[in-house]
């Protein structure tokens, strides 16, 4: 069970039981974890579970009858759900909560309905109900019980399963009957309830001697025994799934009588069988219910042929009623055992894979006695031949041939064109499943891998490669598991193996994985370089004034003028425009599958208007097989991590423009340079942060975290692997990135956004200074010189450069003064410091409460040399304080 799938349930219980307070599910998931051992059901562990809650019960019969009929239902995990009550049988503090929970839900449920309102009015305890209402009541009491205890008519189920797998099979209709088959009830070989077996006038059988009526009632028993009403021994018409009973004479000796109704069940079991034959051979029910009915047949036949020869003995005057008892017992055995087992197939509404999970129980439920178990044994062989040939195509060849649905696995309409398309595409998970129902229980430990053998092949098939396993063997049912158990497993390694080499090898699968991580991890430096120059401008303007084609012909260019030219794959890279920033594509990633993912796909896009940058990311086109590996998940994941990257990396190129930009300022001589001393200090701070993070982020996150990948990849021994591997790489570098906890990217992105409003203030500045300053040269050195200068002209400009400095240095200092220059820095100045220092806070709480100490490495890097070490230990000292008391473990809900 995934952490996931615990971390729901334990949520559903809780809401269940009304639990609030205390640390919420957090606290009981981990002791789940912590705790949880394998759990195999044996047969004494479940005896001894059963036994316990009987005693415990108030009414041990129902519990009982109800665990029999889910028994013979072959209902799964009930040994493991009965085990667990078992359990909590002896746990008196959890019973009595449960009892008392119980309570409170039956009383608002009471309350609930009776503030409802109801359509029925219910009599007066004191009127009286006239005998025309009470026989009015007690017709539709009996209407109701009848209409729910009906069988539904065997007709319109054989039509609904009939369309159920026509809908699956378009265009291959499944073969039916002729309708006369169901129409002859007299073809069925079972009773027909209203006809005798002759019009003569039948002798009052008390009125006989008792050797006359013994000679009577063997002729009628050798009658009834194969479907047929005698004189004296009748059929009562059946009612639901009951068995078969039978009426006879009241006037039988009672000798006779106490003997005919020992040999009666024999009968009743023929008719079960025959019925349950009768019905499965139908194409509706499966081709394994369809070889059980056939070995069933087969059995039946030799059954008449033991009633041929008893009828011929009767003839001849052999036959007492004494030596039918003796010659009917060794077959009495039989038939109640294929009587059972048509039961239980009947009441599970067993097909396919149910049907062998019932007969494989059965026959192990029989180890001691060897004649049951033999002929269960035969059963299943038989009715797993057809279920066997479907699991060694599948196994073999990759090829599923399962016209009515009772193989375990289950191929289902996807395009895997689609993989390229839709994030939350599934098609290797959901193409094919697992119906958990068709799994035979001797086949369960092994689902996984026939299930992933029959993937692996498929998808070399569909490359247009036939696939046949060279170790193909006939696969027969056996009690022996390890027989099967080993083809299985022969036919899984080749078809690993087969898969793998086609695409590491053929594929190029970790050349592709190379070429991806140059341009999306960015470890192409000069590619990038070039790129960034080349698209600078047509990169600032909005989103929706880029011309997608020029993008294209300039990364086409910076492609071919960098060592990315050496790649082979490079074709491969496209450019895409998102339609939104990286916060609200995590976000809509993050929402999938929760409640939130219709809100937030269905929101309106923002009103802000996106620049080329912010919207700005890489695409790649990727065939199959290879989408399988590299699908639209992987890539989003992909995107995710370079649009981080490509925004960090264009602040960082800002805040070097921004340096070189101020380096005109030193030829002034400012009267009041400390405002400006101040700015170069927070540029050099910003620019220090920035840098530190894209060197943690590619070379102790990216740089490590692919090592191991290539390292995994080369150890996999199939596809996999592979996938969890490369999953686990992007899930570890999108974390240790920061990308998956929404505090720290909050905070994150307002230290980037300080940065950005800083450069652009800076940058604006320094143009004006840049505008004013050649404004003033104008006026100051207007006019031209004519020839060469004299010693005269030379002072004289010399003069007029002192007065322009002069006067551009003034003019500096007063747009500092109007502005408000130093007020503006220093704010630019707190804002980060408080953002970076709540960063490094949120930062060594994570790495120590949650273990991630990859994290921390961004602490030293950035806090090299304590700068920010003591304003740390004191915001954790402050809250340690305000920090409230510990909650106990465990709350106990309210009563």
């Amino acid at each position: 069970m995934s952490e996931f799938r615990i971390h729901h349930d334990v949520n559903e219980l809780l809401s269940l039981l009304r639990v609030h307070g205390g640390e919420g599910a957090e606290v009981y998931i981990e002791l789940l974890q912590k705790n949880r051992t394998p759990y195999v059901t044996t047969n004494v562990s479940a005896h001894s579970a059963k036994v316990k809650i009987a005693e415990f019960s108030r009414t041990p019969e129902d519990f009982l009858k109800k665990y029999d009929e889910l028994k013979s239902k072959n209902t799964r995990h009930l040994d493991s759900l009965v085990y667990l009550l078992s359990k909590l049988t002896e746990d008196k503090e959890t019973l009595h909560y449960l009892q008392q929970n119980a309570k409170e839900r039956a009383e608002l449920a009471a309350n609930a309905a009776t503030s409802s309102s109801t359509n029925f009015s219910i009599p007066s305890s004191t009127s009286k109900m006239s005998l025309q209402e009470l026989e009015e009541l007690r017709k539709q009491l009996g209407s109701v019980t009848a209409s729910s205890s009906a069988q539904q008519p065997l007709e319109l189920t054989r039509k609904i399963l009939r369309d159920k797998q026509n809908k699956k099979n378009s265009g291959q209709p499944i073969p039916v009957f002729p309708s006369w088959v169901y129409e002859r009830p007299a073809l069925i070989g079972d009773f027909l309830i209203g006809t005798s077996l002759s019009t003569d006038t039948t002798v009052p059988i008390g009125t006989l001697p008792l050797a006359s009526q013994e000679s009577m009632i063997v002729e009628d028993l050798l009658y009834v025994l194969i479907g047929v009403d005698g004189r004296y021994i009748t059929a009562q018409a059946l009612v639901g799934r009951q068995n078969r009973a039978f009426s006879l004479d009241p006037n039988l000796d009672l000798s006779i009588k106490e003997l005919v109704t020992r040999i009666l069940p024999v009968a009743a079991s023929y008719s079960a069988v025959t019925r349950f034959i009768e019905e499965k051979s139908s194409f509706e029910y499966g081709q394994v219910n369809h070889a059980l009915a056939a070995a069933m047949r087969t059995l039946i036949k030799e059954y008449m042929i033991l009633i041929t020869q008893l009828e011929h003995l009767q003839r001849q005057g052999l036959l007492s009623l004494q030596k039918l008892w003796f010659y009917i017992q060794p077959t009495m055995r039989t038939l109640e055992i294929l009587a059972s087992l048509a039961t239980s197939v009947d009441k599970g509404e067993c097909m396919g894979g149910s049907t062998l999970s019932l007969l494989h129980d059965k026959t192990f439920n029989y180890t001691g006695d060897s004649q049951a178990q033999e002929l269960c044994l035969y059963l299943t062989k038989a009715a797993s031949v057809p279920y066997f040939e479907i699991l060694e195509k599948w196994i073999y060849r990759g090829i599923i041939n399962d016209p009515y649905s009772e193989f375990m696995v289950e191929e289902h309409e996807l395009q895997k064109e689609k993989i390229q398309e839709d994030y939350n595409d599934k098609y290797w998970d959901q193409r094919y499943t697992v119906v958990q129902q068709q799994i035979p229980s001797f086949l369960q430990k092994m689902a996984d891998k026939i299930l992933s053998t029959g993937k692996y092949l498929n998808v070399v098939r569909e490359c247009g490669r036939d696939v046949t396993c060279p170790v193909a063997k006939e696969v027969i049912y056996t009690l022996k598991e390890r027989a099967y158990v080993e083809q299985i497993e022969k036919a899984y390694n080749y078809a690993s193996k087969v898969l793998l080499d086609f695409l590491m090898e053929e594929k190029e699968l970790v050349a592709h994985l190379r070429s991806i991580k140059h341009y999306f991890l960015m470890d192409q430096g000069d590619f990038f370089v070039h790129f960034m120059d080349l698209t600078e401008e047509e990169l600032k303007k909005p989103v929706d004034d880029i011309i997608t084609t020029r993008l294209e012909a300039l990364l086409e260019l910076a492609l071919r003028m960098s060592t990315a030219n050496t790649d082979p794959f490079k074709d491969d890279l496209k450019i895409d425009l998102m339609p939104h920033d990286l916060i609200t594509q995590l976000l809509r990633v993050l929402a999938i599958e929760t409640k939130q993912e219709k809100a937030i796909i269905s929101a309106e896009p923002t009103e802000l208007t996106l620049s080329g940058l912010e919207a700005f990311s890489f695409d790649y086109i990727v065939k199959w097989p290879l989408s399988l590996i590299i699908n639209r998940k992987a890539l989003t994941r992909y995107q995710m991590l370079f649009r981080h990257m490509f925004y960090c990396k264009h602040v960082e190129r800002q805040l070097c423009n921004v340096w070189i930009s101020n380096k005109t300022a030193k030829q002034f001589s400012l009267h009041s340079a400390k405002w400006f001393a101040g700015a170069f200090t927070l540029r050099q701070r910003m620019l220090n942060f920035v840098q530190n993070i894209q060197y943690y982020m590619m070379f102790e996150v990216m740089e490590p975290t692919w090592h191991i990948l290539e390292k995994n990849l080369k150890l996999a021994s199939n596809i996999d692997d592979v996938l969890s591997h490369h999953t686990s790489f992007l899930d570890n570098c999108l974390k240790d990135c920061m990308l998956t906890n929404p505090e720290l990217l909050k905070i994150f992105s307002k230290l980037m956004s300080v940065c950005v409003m800083f450069t652009n203030c800076m940058q604006r500045f320094t143009q004006s200074m840049k505008l004013d300053g050649e404004m003033e040269r104008l006026t100051l050195e207007h006019g031209t010189m004519l020839g060469p200068p004299t010693e005269e002209e030379r002072a004289e400009e010399a003069a007029k450069k002192k007065l322009t400095n002069k006067l551009l240095a003034e003019h500096a200092d007063n747009l500092h003064l109007t502005s408000g220059f130093e007020a503006t820095i220093n704010k630019f100045d707190s804002n980060f410091s408080t953002h970076l220092l709540d960063l490094l806070d949120k930062l060594s709480v994570y790495s120590t409460n949650d273990c991630e100490h990859s994290m921390l490495n961004i602490i030293y890097r950035l806090d090299f040399n304590g700068f920010y070490t003591e304003r740390l230990e004191h915001m954790s000292a402050e809250r340690s304080q305000k920090a409230p008391p510990l909650l106990p473990r465990l709350a106990v809900p309210a009563q």
